[in-house]
């Protein structure tokens, strides 16, 4: 194919660029070579070149080209013979594909030569997730390591929890595909992996492995020194991730608040001279503020470190007989066990009847299923109500409140139910490097896990004691200690209980004596609810800066309308147009001035719900947390209309 041999010629003609690029390739784990990686970028760049080259002869079709004339001029003045050259008129077909063909060749070398950039950036994406989880990870080398375990099984047990430990788990299955596939030794297996982890800090983490297991060091004591140096770092590189924060809030607030209003306020000034700009602030209004927010959140959410959402594979066994005890089946039992089979089928649905929302709860997601039906059934009800005007200006202008209130139907129980599950989870959170510390200090002592936790259920730990009650219970059952901490990770459903909770029931199956592992428990613990306090301090006052932006954004807007567009409206339906200046009848006239004040109030509409999502995003690092400002700011936004207009 034509691609193929471009592919061939272009590696061979810079082996030096596309060697970086199969360098970024490999570190990102996209398992994709060069060649196909190349084959790929063309006809993704291609395919789009084309579709943006369309685009621009449609645009060149929608605007008015002058005809282009052509002469020759003799400038210098030199001695030529005298020659009849022709005016040539270039027509308006031709200018648009010359148009089409300009933004085909531009738009495909844009595309092709940020498509070679993406592995980097890839790249350096994993290189930052690394370098802030790598000190869960060595804990958990670590906790394994002080129970006997050799370097191989530590790198394949963590590999099989990348669930938990991310990018560094999906690193060490590097070094559990060398040694099992390839038949590497797990010496050259890590070196391997050295040559090829984007993470610099993991680089010299595996180099000094491997010097410790050549040279015959302790590959223990290595290991907990490594935790104490990483979790100091990780706390450095979280102060500077907030102070990217705070530059990406100011950004934000400038760019997609302020710069907006400031282009809406300009638009309608054009207005008045005669010239009315509504496809513009459309674009604007419509383009601009939804796209550029959504950038932003993309952004932030591509450098931050995902922590609330881990997703832990679970088998279940179904035990169908004691393999001890003989089944023996009666007659008339058939009864019983139909009514048993029946109950367990109506378990699910006596526990919603009595505890609904403690069911949300347990899965925010679950309001859609009431809300989403609500909101269609509110929404026929509208069409039905509402007559149809025959103005479809005046049609939007009735049905815009019922449609706000319809995505509030939606938004507002999914803001509640996920901020009380919030609330829980961070008092249990708060609790948890308190919980830790005390299991070591007992642990020390020389009491198992179990007795421990009959010690710790006796005192007050705030939230958490409820949780340790139900880990009791679990024990006094017969259940396993591991078991019993597993299922209340699953009640919880965080990422920071979750990596404590694998890193002690790891630790307990290794050894008995693991006071050690949960002070670096307690510590790490202690350490992510000091990172979340700073950054939700840190961004507080961004986050106020944006409610203040906004509503300085609405007022603007409010009074814009009040005070200019709702007198001239005033003006033209009361016949005082003759006082009107000329250069205003062209806005003042028509349903032009209902159509600037309907793009003013969604204005306030789009930029109260991408406010609120990145004020989520950015203090408490979930865009689902950011869905409680944008209902307050959407409400606010209604009420100050209706209250006004």
């Amino acid at each position: 194919m034509i691609i193929d041999r471009y592919t061939k010629w272009a590696i061979g003609r810079r082996p030096g660029k596309y060697q970086s690029v199969r360098q970024d390739l490999l570190s990102a784990r996209t398992g994709l070579t060069i060649e196909q990686y190349l084959t790929y970028c063309v006809l993704f760049s291609v395919t789009f070149g084309v579709v943006l080259g369309i685009i621009g002869y449609l645009i060149a079709m929608m605007l008015f080209l002058p005809e282009l004339h052509f002469n020759i001029f003799n400038i210098f003045g030199t001695a030529i013979p005298d020659l009849t050259i022709p005016q040539t008129t270039l027509p308006e077909t031709t200018q648009r594909i010359i148009i089409g063909v300009v933004f085909f060749i531009a738009s495909t070398l844009i595309i092709y030569q940020l498509a070679l950039r993406y592995p980097k950036m890839m790249k350096d994406n994993r290189a930052v997730r690394i370098n802030m989880t790598l000190h869960n990870g060595v804990s958990y080398m670590y906790a394994m390591r002080r129970g006997g375990a050799e370097i191989y099984p530590i790198f394949k047990s963590l590999s099989e929890n990348a669930d938990i430990y991310g990018e560094v788990a999906y690193e060490c299955r590097q070094v559990v595909r060398d040694t099992e596939y390839f038949g590497h030794d797990v010496v050259n297996a890590i070196r391997n992996l050295s040559l090829t982890t984007p993470s610099e800090k993991m680089k010299d983490f595996l180099e000094d492995l491997v010097s410790i297991i050549e040279s015959g060091g302790n590959v223990g004591n290595f290991l907990g020194s490594r935790v104490r140096v990483y979790q100091d770092d990780a706390l450095f590189q979280q102060k500077q991730f907030l102070s990217t924060l705070q530059l990406v809030a100011e950004s934000y607030v400038t760019l997609f608040v302020a710069g907006p209003l400031f282009l809406i306020i300009i638009m309608v000034v054009v207005g008045l001279m005669g010239t009315t700009s509504l496809v513009q602030m459309s674009a604007v209004i419509y383009g601009l503020i939804p796209i550029g927010s959504l950038i932003f959140i993309i952004f932030v959410d591509m450098i931050s470190l995902h922590t609330d959402e881990v997703r832990r594979v679970t088998r279940r066994v179904v035990l169908r007989e004691y393999r001890d005890i003989e089944v023996v089946k009666q007659e008339g039992d058939e009864g019983l066990f139909s009514l048993l089979y029946r109950n367990d089928r109506w378990k699910k649905f006596r526990e919603f009847v009595r505890h609904p929302l403690a069911w949300f709860m347990d899965d925010v997601n679950r309001t859609f299923y009431v809300t989403v039906p609500l909101m269609i059934c509110y929404l026929v009800f509208v069409y039905l109500a509402v007559p149809q005007y025959p103005d479809f200006e005046l049609y939007l202008n009735v049905i815009d409140d019922h449609l706000i209130i319809a995505t509030l139907i939606v938004m507002v129980p999914f803001a509640v139910l996920f901020e009380l599950w919030r609330r829980k989870v961070r008092g249990i959170e708060e609790s948890i490097p308190e919980f830790l510390s005390r299991l070591s200090g007992i642990n020390r002592v020389g009491l198992t896990m179990a007795r421990a936790i009959a010690v710790l259920e006796k005192t007050n730990l705030g939230m958490i004691s409820y949780e340790i009650h139900r880990i009791k219970r679990d024990l006094d059952w017969g259940g396993l200690f591991s078991d019993a901490l597993v299922r209340f990770e699953h009640r919880v459903q965080t990422a920071a209980i979750a990596r404590n909770v694998t890193l002690i029931t790891k630790a307990n199956e290794m050894t008995g004596d693991i006071a050690e592992i949960l002070s670096i428990a307690a510590n790490d613990a202690r350490m992510y609810e000091t990172l979340k306090r700073e950054r939700l301090a840190e961004m507080i006052i961004y986050i106020i800066v944006i409610y203040l932006a906004f509503g300085v954004f609405l007022f603007v807007v409010v009074v814009l309308d009040w005070n200019f567009l709702s007198i001239l409206r005033d003006m033209a339906t009361g016949g005082g147009l003759e006082s009107v200046p000329s250069s205003m009848m062209s806005i003042a006239q028509g349903d032009t001035l209902t159509a600037i004040s309907r793009l003013l109030f969604h204005a306030c509409l789009i930029s109260a719900v991408f406010s609120g999502l990145i004020a989520g995003q950015m203090g408490e690092g979930s865009v689902k947390a950011g869905v409680k400002h944008a209902v307050i700011m959407l409400a606010i936004t209604l009420i100050v209309y209706n209250l006004a207009f």
